[in-house]
């Protein structure tokens, strides 16, 4: 493969990459139950999202689907933050630990939140709408029959990490 090749791959899959080493960047600094607590919180922020009511009260007052599309993300960012923050007073912390110490573990929790945030682009959340996550994702992500999979695939890390 040439360097334009692995150029052209890595642009495409920059949005990907963007979440993942936030979650990483996350985990590393706060630790892995907290990763934990915000993979829990993306899960319960998707529940409440689905049936939130009052989408249309507020997504009445924009004109353009842009404007729309990030109106929603910021209601799913709030749940998330609201969910995170409900789960990590509810769980008990565990894991006291360095910022290096199970690196492993923070790595694979890392990953297990970025399936989630993509599988969540494609399905429920209209991040497509603001930008184009590149065909090689979509490809991975986009398919409406393995959607139900990359839900799955987080809670079986959660279970074995």
């Amino acid at each position: 493969m040439e360097f334009s090749g692995f150029i052209s791959i890595l642009y495409e899959s920059l949005f990907m990459v963007i979440v993942f080493f936030g979650f990483l960047l996350y985990a590393i600094s706060r630790g892995r139950q907290s990763i934990t607590n915000s993979i829990l919180g993306l899960y319960f922020a998707l529940l409440i999202s689905i049936e939130f009511p009052y989408y249309d009260m507020l997504l009445g007052a924009s004109s353009s689907q842009k404007t729309q599309s990030i109106l929603m993300l910021i209601v799913f960012a709030l749940f998330t933050l609201g969910a995170t923050i409900l789960f990590s007073r509810l769980m008990p912390r565990e894991y006291a630990e360095k910022k290096f110490e199970a690196f492993g573990k923070k790595l694979l929790l890392s990953c297990a939140a970025t399936v989630l945030v993509m599988a969540f682009s494609y399905h429920a959340l209209p991040v497509t709408d603001i930008i184009n996550p590149g065909s090689p994702i979509q490809s991975l992500f986009g398919s409406e029959s393995s959607f139900f999979y990359w839900l799955l695939l987080p809670l079986i890390t959660l279970y074995f990490v």
